[in-house]
């Protein structure tokens, strides 16, 4: 049973920003074999979900970006599960989460992401639409999608 938290960076412990940090290096940087400046300073701006099992492992984790940081619109990223829980439906269940906690914090808005291209039915299966064709986001194709209510 996967147990979701949400936290303003401050919140973070130390433990907690290690564990992020570690899980966003093996995946996007290692898993995807991209080398990329993962700490941009949006992270102190942002609310982190934290997908923790009971034992406190981490399992799956986002990042909700405030509007006007990324764009005018709030946004999901960072959006990760860790690969041996894949496959079974966490990522649905980590975004389902997200959105929710999204839209209690901004109702007033869309949702806008940066989505890899390779995931675009995913995000579709959500309510996401997309707004263009592919570009590429540090070597890998990404879409512009968006979330209305």
């Amino acid at each position: 049973m996967i147990r979701y938290h949400v936290k303003s960076f401050n919140e973070l412990t130390t433990e907690e920003l290690y564990d992020v940090l570690k899980l966003r290096s093996e995946v996007f940087v290692v898993e995807q074999n991209c080398i990329y400046q993962d700490m941009d300073d949006k992270d102190l701006l942002c609310y982190h979900v934290l997908g923790k099992l009971p034992n406190s492992e981490l399992l799956s984790y986002a990042r909700i970006v405030p509007p006007k940081v990324s764009y005018t619109e709030p946004s999901i990223g960072r959006v990760l599960v860790r690969m041996s829980h894949r496959k079974g439906g966490a990522g649905y269940e980590l975004m389902r989460f997200t959105l929710n906690e999204t839209k209690r914090l901004y109702p007033e808005f869309s949702i806008k992401i940066s989505a890899q291209a390779y995931l675009e039915s995913f995000y579709q299966s959500l309510g996401f639409t997309s707004l263009n064709d592919p570009y590429l986001e540090d070597g890998i194709p990404h879409l512009a999608m968006i979330w209305q209510h």
